[in-house]
C-alpha cells in the first residue's frame, strides 16, 4: 500500500484521533509521542485534509482574517501621543 492509498483509508475517527495526538503530544492510550510521530501526524493531517477536501475554514491552523472591506475600527492607526 502506498502513501496516497493509506491515507484515502484513514476514517474520520482516526484523523480525529492524529489531531488530538498532535494537539495534547499523547496517544488515546496515553503513551506519549515518540520524537517524529508529530510531525509525521501532521504530515498525515494535511494530507488527509486535502485528499478528503476538508473545507479550509476547519483545517488544521486555519486562522479567520476577519473583514477585508476595510470598514472596521481596528484597521484604523492609532493615535499615540
Amino acid at each position: 500500500m502506498n502513501l496516497d492509498a493509506l491515507i484515502r483509508s484513514l476514517t474520520p475517527v482516526v484523523y480525529e484521533n492524529l489531531k488530538n495526538a498532535v494537539a495534547t503530544g499523547r496517544w488515546p492510550d496515553g503513551r506519549k509521542l515518540e520524537d517524529g510521530q508529530r510531525e509525521l501526524c501532521m504530515e498525515a493531517i494535511i494530507y488527509y485534509e486535502n485528499t478528503h477536501d476538508v473545507p479550509s475554514d476547519q483545517r488544521v491552523g486555519y486562522l479567520d482574517q476577519g473583514c477585508k472591506s476595510g470598514k472596521d475600527d481596528d484597521t484604523q492607526p492609532l493615535n499615540i501621543q
